[in-house]
């Protein structure tokens, strides 16, 4: 069974002493649940898999045992050409997402050619009450919609979230600082006009000037912006 390859594969890959680095920069997971496979050789593994027949096998068998499971999934997913099965795979997955990383490293290559197509998925991702499908919506806003496709409509859906939870807003900020970077004049007011909570509006300016696409100049400003 694919599965069972798959597991074994995984634990010949293993890495105990990254396990443990993993585990702490992920604290929403148990250290039990880390196998411990690098990230280049998840991705090596995943190109595999994504060209074999019997992938489906293991995308559908959900929930995963392992974290290091989900991310060769999110990886596999992400390499689906076709967007209509790419959209699905990806919904499949999402409400079983329980952290920042596979949230974050489900990037599939098929959204960026299928906008259009993509933001009726999202408008509906970001309404849900999952911390990290709505992460993950805001996310796809940020890697899809900030440069072609722009409209200011997608900053204002961003900030007229309200959560309080951690990794919502820690997205919530880093698209903020992404977009300050991007579409400076679009995004501006929505510090000036002070349009997002103090905690999500601090973190976004801090991004920013720790960024190297931001001008000096406009740094020092940014900083004035800050809500004390």
């Amino acid at each position: 069974m694919i599965n069972d390859e798959i597991i074994s594969r995984l634990f010949e890959l293993r890495d105990e002493a990254y396990r443990d680095f993993q585990s702490k920069l992920i604290p929403t997971v148990d250290i039990g649940d880390f196998i411990g496979v690098r990230t280049p050789e998840l991705r090596a593994f995943a190109a595999e898999l994504a060209k074999r027949d019997d992938k489906e096998i293991f995308l559908s068998a959900l929930p995963h045992r392992y974290f290091d499971e989900y991310q060769l999934h999110a990886f596999t997913v992400s390499l689906e050409k076709d967007f209509e099965k790419c959209v699905e795979e990806v919904e499949r997955l999402l409400p079983y997402i329980d952290n920042w990383a596979v949230c974050d490293q489900t990037t599939p290559k098929a959204f960026k050619k299928h906008r259009s197509a993509l933001l009726p998925h999202i408008e509906k991702w970001l309404e849900s009450d999952r911390t990290y499908t709505v992460r993950f919506a805001v996310k796809m806003l940020m890697d899809n919609f900030l440069g072609d496709g722009f409209d200011p409509r997608f900053p204002a859906a961003v900030a007229d979230i309200r959560s309080e939870d951690y990794y919502v807003n820690m997205m919530r900020a880093w698209y903020f600082a992404t977009a300050l970077a991007k579409q400076y004049e679009s995004t501006l007011p929505f510090f000036t006009g002070q349009r997002l909570d103090k905690r999500t509006h601090n973190k976004a300016i801090q991004k920013a000037v720790e960024s190297r696409r931001v001008p000096d100049e406009t740094k020092l400003y940014l900083k004035t912006l800050k809500i004390k």
